[in-house]
């Protein structure tokens, strides 16, 4: 009864550190929450101006752009936008960006559907959350 209980907690525990499970939440909007500094610092955001939406096609291949959103799910943004690859090695999920000023990468240490934590390559870690658009009903 002990090995099945430890080989049942390691299966359940390996499954919800899956790299591949997290692709499925990626897709959508993302407003920042939280920064960690790598110095152990924190900075919270409790009102963003811009968030971010990503988007992924079925070959782990998208872009990232900064949206401002309005109301009644409606948003405003530029031409701009990151291209993003996403890609599992040694066990992580990388995500390569691309403009045509610079190339960096970051690692999904989380995502779910209400959240997504990243680090990048400074080791700071981002965690965003869902997020809930503004809709006002007129009558």
């Amino acid at each position: 009864m002990k090995k099945f209980v430890l080989i049942f907690f390691m299966v359940v525990m390996s499954c919800s550190n899956n790299p591949e499970g997290y692709i499925e939440h990626l897709n959508g909007y993302w407003e920042i929450k939280e920064v960690v500094f790598s110095d152990g610092k924190k900075r919270e955001y409790s009102i963003n101006e811009t968030i971010d939406y990503i988007q992924l096609n079925d070959s782990l291949k998208g872009f990232r752009k900064k949206m401002k959103p309005g109301i009644n799910d409606t948003y405003f943004t530029s031409d701009d936008a990151e291209a993003i690859t996403a890609k599992i090695e040694d066990n992580e999920l990388n995500l390569y960006y691309s403009t045509l000023y610079s190339n960096w990468k970051e690692t999904v240490l989380d995502a779910d559907e209400n959240q997504l934590k990243v680090r990048n390559e400074n080791n700071v870690v981002y965690l965003y959350k869902r997020y809930q658009p503004i809709n006002i009903e007129i009558e």
